[in-house]
């Protein structure tokens, strides 16, 4: 009979399904469920977005309807633009001139510049003081350092000192503005 009693609780054991120990979490279901809705949303907005953008014109549609009708407004709407000529423009050679001494090594630059004159320069004063224009540019480019000039301010600032250093002994006309052509330190 005792062995039946043991019979039986090991009958019952078995007909019993075991516990789950696994820790299977019905919060991971449902975070599972709210990602998977979340993307599917995603999905749809992209979807929608990408319609109306294929219902849009393109641009160059839209330039030539534009074009079209505001053809004569258009012309007239447009500022006047500053003409460059050739003889406003005044190309100084190359100056390879050496930095100011910093803490490493000497450095050099060098420079293509070309000066863009006022309508009322006159070229003959230009190119007799050519020497002088230089002699000044390279008395400037003498006194910086390379981290003085390395930065963008810093060439603008040299821009500028440039412009009123040679503007101070010119006669007729003026320095309207400097451009770089060629700049290189080393």
């Amino acid at each position: 009979m005792a062995e039946e009693g043991t019979e039986e609780v090991g009958q019952q054991a078995a007909a019993k399904p075991p516990k789950d120990s696994s820790g299977k979490n019905p919060l991971v279901a449902i975070l599972l469920i709210v990602n998977m809705a979340c993307l599917g949303a995603v999905a749809f907005m992209q979807f929608k977005f990408m319609e109306m953008e294929k219902s849009r014109p393109d641009l160059t549609t839209l330039l030539k309807e534009m074009n079209a009708d505001n053809n004569s407004e258009l012309d007239t709407e447009l500022p006047p633009t500053e003409s460059i000529s050739k003889e406003n423009l005044v190309d100084l050679a190359t100056f390879t001139v050496n930095l100011a001494q910093g803490d490493g090594p000497r450095r050099y630059v060098r420079l293509n510049a070309v000066l863009k004159m006022s309508a009322d320069s006159e070229l003959s004063e230009i190119e007799a003081r050519k020497p002088q224009i230089r002699d000044t540019i390279i008395g400037i480019l003498n006194s910086k350092r390379p981290e003085d000039i390395l930065k963008r301010d810093g060439k603008l600032y040299l821009k500028q000192e440039v412009k009123s250093a040679i503007n101070s002994f010119l006669i007729d006309g003026k320095v309207v503005d400097v451009f770089y052509v060629g700049f290189q330190i080393n």
